[in-house]
């Protein structure tokens, strides 16, 4: 992941507290959009706002959630799980490394989706 990197928006990103706050609650537990707007106590178009900027960056992913009903809409994970920056040689670098997920939380999050 870190190749790809954009390195000053993932700094940026870094740098914005609602972006801060968005991957952390996302981290724990996979949230809607209103729920990450009720947990980080921001109004729901900054929170969309920061999702997209988010997700361009690949530090945010979101999947679909389905409900009985037939009903679905999105949640989103922390795709993250360190940044690393580095200086040296008059230059810098950051590393992206991406959040490992075991088979049976990918499964759990799979037959979750299709309830």
């Amino acid at each position: 992941m870190s190749e790809d990197v954009d390195r000053a928006e993932v700094l940026r990103l870094l740098d914005d507290e609602y972006a801060r706050a968005i991957l952390t609650a996302a981290s724990r537990d996979q949230m809607s959009a209103k729920q990450l707007a009720d947990a980080i106590d921001a109004s729901p178009p900054t929170v969309y706002r920061r999702v997209e900027d988010l997700q361009s960056a690949g530090l945010l992913v979101e999947e679909a959630r389905y409900e009985a009903s037939g009903h679905h809409y999105g949640v989103y994970r922390t795709a993250v799980d360190r940044v690393t920056v580095t200086f040296a040689d008059g230059e810098y670098a950051v590393r992206v490394d991406g959040a490992e997920e075991s088979t049976a939380d990918r499964f759990t999050r799979l037959y979750e989706g299709l309830r």
